[in-house]
């Protein structure tokens, strides 16, 4: 009898955590996008470098970052002729600037800053459409030779900046 009141209570265990488990996946998504199901073109215009201390190219790396996490986290094709939905802006400001003073004038950290200006345009309900700004920042050292590690850096803003920015558009959080 003791072996079937614990084997019981184990199946019930089993199926209360089972239950549980599907329960709450019903209701997160891990991405959370939520695109309307006539929304299925996007354009991405090149973006303007109005930013004088940036690299020349960080507009066109910038857009094609963004061209490219469209492409691969949603559902949507692009189209350049009539999109449903629109980016467009500009790298408006790169800033480099010393942080955490010490002793002796000098700093123990630098901040490297992107600012990215948005328009984006939803063409199927203009209500959704919005401008806005984005910024990240890193952090880096004060001995390391920013030139060499410029690049790693303004990738890792690009990944968060984007992210912001697709979840600004898809997910309506």
């Amino acid at each position: 009898m003791f072996k079937q009141v614990f084997k019981l209570k184990n199946i019930l265990e089993k199926s209360l955590v089972f239950f549980i488990l599907i329960l709450i996946s019903g209701c997160y998504s891990f991405k959370g996008i939520a695109i309307p199901a006539d929304v299925n073109t996007y354009y991405i215009e090149n973006f303007k470098n109005n930013a004088p201390q940036a690299p020349g190219d960080i507009n066109q790396r910038f857009s094609e970052a963004l061209r490219l996490k469209i492409r691969n986290e949603s559902r949507l094709t692009y189209n350049e002729s009539a999109p449903d939905i629109e980016f467009s802006g500009s790298v408006s400001g790169f800033r480099l600037t010393p942080e955490a003073p010490q002793a002796g004038n000098t700093v123990a950290l630098n901040k490297v800053e992107i600012i990215v200006s948005v328009d984006f345009k939803n063409n199927k309900d203009e209500a959704k459409s919005w401008k806005k700004q984005f910024s990240f920042f890193r952090t880096f050292a004060s001995d390391q030779d920013f030139v060499s590690i410029q690049d790693g850096l303004i990738n890792e803003i690009f990944k968060q900046l984007l992210e912001n920015i697709f979840n600004d558009a898809f997910t309506g959080w």
